[in-house]
């Protein structure tokens, strides 16, 4: 790694945390290092030294009684169906996913990379409503959020699980929930393919010696940006209707690399510098 600092975009983040307000966020950095290792230099989870482990023999069998070794059970099987205010299991939230899809949907909307098909963004248990707390018979449903990029729509579908079928479907324009790891990879990948991500190209050369050309090189945090009078240039004013990012790229095991001034407008596919 050079040794002087760079003027490029993505210079070398020397420190512990990105401190970002407003849109941005704190983003805690641990470089690699000694943490685990125990007073005499032994990680946790390693063996210790076979000398040692004869003196522990040694010991047990001239004064005391051999420990057994330990046993890990295995854990219990997942049922195929909660119970309750139980978490979802493996199995729900591949079915409740399925049925949130209908076809329609799926038609008539887009992912993030501009297939077919919404944006999966997440699957959670659904609050019961106000007149079933406490019932032990109460309903157990899903909520199933997805972003359609063909039109900016978060569109959230509740869906039974007792019946199978969707009981509620919502969709809201302007909303801009967290992101998810495929919106943060597409985000990194037209940083990487726009003259603008030289900066982060160039610092990840100087951290590896290596070629940065995909987002799977990098550990990607991110964070929703939204518009402010003023703060932007105008090809970002539409920030907040659109699906923006801020991306956080960590080089893996090595250094964070600072992209904060760049933001990456996933409905347009276009990548705009802040002004300071």
């Amino acid at each position: 790694m050079r040794n002087i600092v760079h003027r490029h975009l993505g210079k070398m983040v020397a420190g512990t945390a990105i401190a970002v307000a407003g849109t941005a966020v704190m983003v805690a950095v641990t470089l690699p290092g000694t943490a685990g290792a125990d007073d005499n230099g032994t990680r946790a989870g390693r063996s210790v030294p076979q000398e040692a482990d004869a003196a522990g023999a040694d010991a047990a069998g001239a004064g005391g009684r051999a420990v057994a070794p330990g046993v890990v059970e295995a854990a219990p099987a997942e049922g195929q169906q909660g119970e309750g205010r139980d978490p979802l299991t493996d199995d729900e939230l591949r079915r409740v996913e399925k049925i949130a899809l209908s076809r329609e949907l799926f038609r008539s909307s887009e992912s993030v990379d501009g297939e077919r098909g919404p944006e999966r963004l997440t699957v959670d248990l659904a609050e019961p409503e106000a007149d079933e707390a406490g019932r032990p018979d109460a309903p157990r449903r899903a909520d199933v959020t997805f972003y359609d990029y063909r039109d900016d729509t978060l569109v959230t579908r509740t869906v039974d699980l007792g019946t199978g079928k969707v009981v509620h479907t919502d969709t809201q324009h302007g909303v801009q929930p967290p992101l998810s790891r495929a919106e943060k990879a597409e985000a990194a990948g037209l940083l990487i393919a726009d003259p603008l991500g030289s900066g982060l190209k160039a610092d990840y050369k100087d951290a590896t010696g290596k070629a940065l050309t995909s987002p799977d090189q990098l550990q990607l945090s991110g964070a929703v940006y939204r518009a402010a009078p003023g703060a932007q240039p105008a090809v970002l004013d539409t920030c907040g209707e659109h699906r923006c990012v801020r991306l956080f790229p960590k080089v893996k095991n090595g250094p964070w690399v600072d992209a904060r001034s760049l933001v990456i407008d996933l409905s347009a596919r276009k990548v705009a510098r802040l002004g300071h």
